[in-house]
């Protein structure tokens, strides 16, 4: 029976802590500590954390700034467990998540394993919108936290389990930001560790809650993206040029009708369809129709947000070699 190490890095965000928390009380599996590392918040979640620490075995921590890598290494190097799972501030866990994790490690060695995320029903109908543009087909291939993906599979920060000797033999992560976690299991993969994703050990990620938070964050992704590619040129792949590709065409979309009316046309056409298909798809998964018409903006965002960030990134590594 393993005992786990659930690593959670926090940045001014007390409310997410107490969701995050409380759904961890209700874990069937109980075999568990949480850490939970302050990373330099002005506004702080430890009297939040006093509310549970008479029902969980809880561990809290206060440290300079220093991003979240770093500070889910601050984790690893003080668990307990001979198993570490981090989650990112904003999910909340089923309650079967831990049990789920520890039936299929019985039957499958995993050295490290990563799982999808879900939107809650509770979760706001512009959060609903941003989990589908995260999840759906027509914006990431609807591969994200399923079996077939492109490539090798990487677990996510949000989301992540690695052993103890994962720990030991990398020494966590060697950067803190900009795609920190795909560098770090890369790394992973590349000690010889066995990797894989366990489809039912899934979390709700409430990801941000509007629309300007998310281009925010998506930029950065499309940023990092490139970031990674310092390490390994090999990961930057032809899917990952998508939304540049994507974000181009809108561009040379919204300047046709000076050039060529009839282009225009056409791209107004192609659009149309590609609206269609998104808000008949979130609709009918979501079975809200604002939900629908909210995912069409969701996909939008995330593509245009995440091409700019990859092209700006590119640009100012051609120029600048950084």
């Amino acid at each position: 029976m393993r005992k786990y190490s659930v690593i959670i890095p926090v940045y001014n965000r007390p409310i997410e802590i107490d969701e995050l928390l409380d759904s961890l009380t209700k874990q069937t599996y109980t075999n568990f500590e949480v850490l939970i590392i302050e990373d330099g918040s002005i506004n702080k979640c430890d009297e939040v954390v006093k509310k549970y620490e008479n029902e969980l075995d809880l561990h809290y921590f206060f440290k300079e700034n220093s991003g979240q890598g770093f500070s889910r290494n601050f984790g690893f190097e003080k668990a307990k467990g001979n198993y570490f799972i981090v989650f990112d501030s904003d999910c909340i866990i089923p309650e079967h998540y831990l049990q789920t994790v520890e039936n299929y490690l019985i039957e499958h060695q995993l050295d490290a394993f990563g799982g999808p995320d879900m939107a809650h029903k509770s979760f706001s109908n512009v959060q609903k919108a941003i989990s589908y543009s995260m999840t759906s087909f027509f914006t990431t291939g609807g591969i994200r936290g399923k079996k077939k993906s492109i490539g090798t599979f990487h677990p996510r920060s949000f989301n992540m389990g690695i052993s103890k000797a994962v720990f030991d033999k990398t020494k966590g992560y060697k950067i803190t930001r900009m795609g920190e976690d795909i560098e770090f299991s890369i790394r992973i993969l590349e000690n010889g560790f066995k990797v894989g994703l366990i489809e039912d050990a899934y979390v709700y990620h409430k990801r941000r809650t509007n629309f300007m938070q998310f281009y925010k964050q998506l930029h950065f992704f499309g940023r990092a993206r490139i970031n990674i590619s310092r390490f390994y040129k090999s990961e930057l792949k032809l899917v990952h040029t998508f939304p540049a590709i994507f974000t181009i065409g809108i561009v040379v979309y919204l300047f046709s009708y000076l050039i060529h009316p009839q282009f225009f046309l056409v791209g107004s056409a192609l659009l149309a369809v590609f609206i269609t298909l998104i808000f008949f798809d979130a609709t009918i998964k979501n079975k809200n129709i604002v939900v629908g018409l909210l995912s069409v903006a969701a996909s939008f965002i995330q593509l245009v947000a995440y091409g700019v960030g990859f092209i700006s990134e590119r640009v100012k590594k051609l120029f600048t070699g950084k």
